[in-house]
C-alpha cells in the first residue's frame, strides 16, 4: 500500500494511473476505522482497479461544542486495517495541506443542507461538502463509495455531483451492523458499556416501524411517533433528536406513504454525549 500525504503528490500520481487507464475508486474516511469502512473498500474493488482511502478528520464539519479535539485518529491501526483490505493508496493530509492559511473558498447546498440534521448542525454540511469537493479534486477518482448509515450526506454528496458537473460515480454502501443490531460507527466507541446496551434500541425500534408499515400504516408522522415511543420505551438513556420519513430519490419529508416509493426512515438520537444515526430503507 503507497502512502502519501502531499496533494500535489496525490494529483500527480491519480493521474498517472488514470493516463495508463486504470480506473479508480476513493473511499473518503475520518479515520477510526471498523468494518464498515472495510465494507466500503470491498465495494470500492468490486467496481475498481485501484483504491484510494482517504483518513482526514475535517474540522470545517465540526462546531465548536462538538467533538473535533478528541475524535479517534488511531493511525497505525488504521494504516494496517486498510493495508490488510487490499488499499492501494492511503490519502493522509496534514490539516495545513487542505486548509491553507487564509482558506476562504466553500461548498454549499441551500436546500438539502439546511434540514434534519443541517437543523441541528448548521454549519456540518457546509464542510462535508467543501472537503468532499476537495478530495475529488485530488485523488481524481471515476467512482466513490458512501455508506448509507449517514444517509443525509450521500444524498448531499449525491447531488453536489450532479450540481457540479463532476465526473464521478457515487455507490452507496448498505449499513454494516454489529451482531445485536447496532450500526457500526466510529462513535460507537464513547459510548460506556450501559449506553452500548441500550443503543440496540435503535435497530430494534426501525424493525418494529418496518413491521408496523407492512401491517398497512401509511400516515409517516404516526410511523415516527411510534418508532420514537419503542426507543424511549425501552431505554431513558436515549434522548432522541428526531425521526423522519423521507423519499430517497429527493429527500423531501414525506406526509402520506405511497405505494411504489422508496423511502428511508431516519433517526438521531443520543445516549450522553454521544449521538447515533441510524436508518432503514424501505418501499411501501
Amino acid at each position: 500500500m503507497k502512502l502519501i500525504e502531499n496533494v500535489r503528490e496525490m494529483q500527480q500520481y491519480s493521474e498517472s494511473l488514470r493516463l495508463s487507464g486504470k480506473r479508480l475508486a476513493v473511499v473518503p474516511t475520518m479515520g477510526a476505522l471498523h468494518n464498515g469502512h472495510l465494507a466500503l473498500v470491498r465495494l470500492a474493488k468490486r467496481h475498481a482497479d485501484v483504491v484510494v482511502m482517504t483518513i482526514f478528520v475535517n474540522p470545517l464539519q465540526f462546531a465548536p461544542t462538538e467533538d473535533f479535539s478528541r475524535y479517534p485518529r488511531p493511525f497505525e491501526r488504521d494504516k494496517a486495517l486498510a493495508a490488510s483490505e487490499g488499499v492501494d493508496v492511503l490519502f493522509h493530509p496534514q490539516l495545513n495541506e487542505l486548509y491553507a492559511e487564509q482558506f476562504e473558498t466553500f461548498v454549499a447546498l441551500d436546500h438539502i443542507s439546511q434540514k434534519l440534521e443541517g437543523k441541528i448542525r448548521p454549519t456540518h454540511f457546509r464542510g462535508v461538502a467543501t472537503v468532499v469537493s476537495k478530495l475529488f479534486n485530488i485523488t481524481k477518482p471515476h467512482i466513490a463509495v458512501f455508506g448509507e448509515k449517514d444517509a443525509q450526506q450521500l444524498m448531499l454528496v449525491r447531488k453536489m455531483v450532479r450540481d457540479l458537473n463532476f465526473d464521478i460515480e457515487i455507490i452507496p454502501a448498505p449499513i454494516e451492523r454489529e451482531a445485536d443490531g447496532l450500526a457500526m460507527s466510529s462513535r460507537n466507541a464513547y459510548l460506556s458499556p450501559e449506553e452500548r446496551r441500550a443503543a440496540t434500541a435503535l435497530f430494534q425500534a426501525l424493525v418494529l416501524a418496518e413491521k408496523k408499515i407492512r401491517s398497512g400504516e401509511r400516515n409517516a408522522e404516526a410511523v415516527c411517533a411510534y418508532t420514537l415511543n419503542q426507543i424511549t420505551s425501552a431505554t431513558l438513556l436515549a434522548k432522541p433528536d428526531y425521526a423522519a420519513i423521507v423519499r430517497t430519490d429527493d429527500f423531501e419529508e414525506a406526509v402520506t406513504l405511497q405505494e411504489g416509493t422508496e423511502y428511508f426512515l431516519l433517526l438521531a438520537v443520543r445516549f450522553g454525549n454521544v449521538r447515533l444515526l441510524d436508518n432503514c430503507r424501505f418501499v411501501v
